[in-house]
């Protein structure tokens, strides 16, 4: 879970960054991907390779985000997941074990990308970023943290003519996962029930649950 928070979290950056002064290719490419961008739905596919060099099953499915802290990333291929975050939690639910886990979005995001990239300002305090030149037809952008205790080693972001093609970014493991992006569409109107999550009956539920108000019954 927490490696589908930490790329959503970097998916969700790009939602509230403002215009700056290109330094790169890569960098401008960033740039004009992300300004003025509101809402975003398209496809994923993605793999992950061990430190081995051993790659297991390619999944593959949609997302969507909406400004500034929602996002749907519902894996559809070769199996079902479901990741909703609604602004305030952030909603697993994974269909064959009919168990849903939930914790506060905050948390969630903490000591990501997003911070950092919702306001440019700060990147030079809290990453090194480094041009990473074209390979494999796109422009590269390499964040790597400063924290002393990063979630990752290094996120890659590649971009085309497009925008955003391909991320890859290795875990402290020595892990990494791929994903490719295609379909993008940008500030199309996404219904408000996308990013609302109610725990199917039957199902286990696990972690921060909201308390729910309740309103006394009227005769």
């Amino acid at each position: 879970m927490k490696r589908l928070l930490l790329v959503l979290s970097i998916m969700l950056m790009m939602l509230s960054v403002t215009a700056q002064a290109a330094t790169g290719a890569a960098r401008a490419r960033l740039d004009a991907f992300a300004t003025g961008l509101h809402s975003l739905t398209g496809h994923f596919t993605q793999s992950l390779t061990d430190i081995n060099g051993n790659t297991g099953r390619t999944s593959s499915g949609t997302l969507a985000l909406q400004a500034p802290r929602q996002f749907r990333w519902d894996t559809l291929a070769p199996y079902k997941q479901t990741i909703v975050a609604d602004g305030s939690r952030v909603w697993m639910y994974d269909p064959e074990l009919e168990q849903v886990t939930v914790r506060v979005q905050s948390n969630a995001e903490a000591h990501s990308p997003l911070t950092v990239l919702t306001d440019l300002k700060q990147l030079d305090r809290q990453f090194k970023v480094s041009e990473r030149g074209e390979h494999d037809g796109l422009v590269w952008l390499r964040l790597t943290s400063t924290s002393k205790e990063p979630q990752f080693d290094y996120v890659d972001m590649g971009f085309d003519g497009k925008g955003l093609a391909r991320m890859d970014f290795r875990d402290q493991l020595g892990s990494t996962t791929d994903i490719r992006f295609s379909d993008w569409k940008r500030n199309v109107p996404i219904p408000p029930a996308t990013f609302e999550f109610v725990p199917p009956k039957g199902a286990d539920v696990i972690g921060d649950v909201p308390v729910l108000s309740t309103q006394p019954l009227r005769d």
